[in-house]
């Protein structure tokens, strides 16, 4: 990646971001530009922020003890994510549906896990959330980075929905057509899996790809992908198990409302 541009980004000749005649996507998310710096927590922060589109990015040196992270969005934070950047550890990621205390990992399979020493059963606040003395979120003289986001009615929904094991799974609703889903089951050891309707313009949607492997992007299981939300069309484990709980990240085809106060019609 050799810069950021106004209209997009620009790749070297790195053959594993662009390798003559391969296939990529990507998701990109808008913060404001230069970072700031904020006051609001125990620990100081940088932070880059899109209020508009409750998005922003942090970051800050590790002081090896709890304390609080200013983020800076004005709004309640649903969804966290964290990477140290100085040493080696997992992606930790806090979502607004998991029980107290607990997290997953983006790299990992690994169900949600309880430990105070990441994110303590604390709720984040409109200027700051929590974490633990952790080495993942704040070891002494360690750097990081973390990308927030709040959620935006009629632009982003941040939530969860319970399997029924049929191949017709609840109904989501995100109140928007969904351009881009991110979700993991939590209570079981299964991959995290991202849909867009990039790469799959109509329905069925069932192209995935899995952050936490290096895998080649496949066809598995797929979800009719609707005005106002979606529907996975499988009872598959890590899909639609009985009994599972899945929490997911959604952004909007067409954001907004119209002028006249009713939803933007979706492609």
């Amino acid at each position: 990646l050799s810069s950021f541009n106004k209209d997009g980004f620009t790749l070297g000749a790195d053959t594993y971001q662009n390798t003559n005649s391969a296939t990529y996507v990507a998701w990109c998310w808008k913060a404001g530009g230069a970072a700031v710096t904020n006051n609001d927590g125990t620990i100081t922060t940088s932070v880059s922020v899109n209020e508009e589109a409750g998005f922003s990015i942090v970051s800050y040196s590790g002081t090896g003890s709890a304390g609080t992270i200013g983020h800076g969005l004005g709004k309640v934070p649903k969804w966290i994510i964290t990477k140290r950047r100085t040493g080696t550890e997992d992606w930790k990621v806090y979502h607004s549906e998991l029980d107290g205390g607990k997290f997953l990992k983006l790299n990992s399979t690994q169900v949600q896990t309880s430990n105070s020493d990441v994110y303590p059963n604390t709720a984040p606040t409109s200027t700051v959330y929590s974490v633990g003395s952790h080495d993942s979120v704040t070891g002494n003289g360690d750097t990081y980075v973390a990308y927030c986001w709040a959620e935006i009615p009629g632009y982003s929904k941040f939530g969860q929905w319970t399997g029924n094991g049929s191949s017709q799974a609840p109904f989501v609703y995100t109140g928007f057509r969904p351009a881009f889903l991110l979700y993991k089951a939590t209570n079981g050891a299964h991959d995290w899996r991202i849909f867009d309707t990039t790469r799959d313009v109509n329905n069925g949607v069932n192209t995935r790809l899995r952050p936490n492997t290096s895998n080649a992007e496949d066809t598995h299981g797929g979800m009719d992908i609707l005005s106002n939300g979606f529907r996975i069309r499988n009872g598959v484990s890590g899909n639609n198990g009985g009994g599972e709980t899945h929490i997911f990240m959604a952004f909007a085809e067409q954001p907004g409302k119209t002028p006249f106060s009713t939803f933007a019609n979706a492609r």
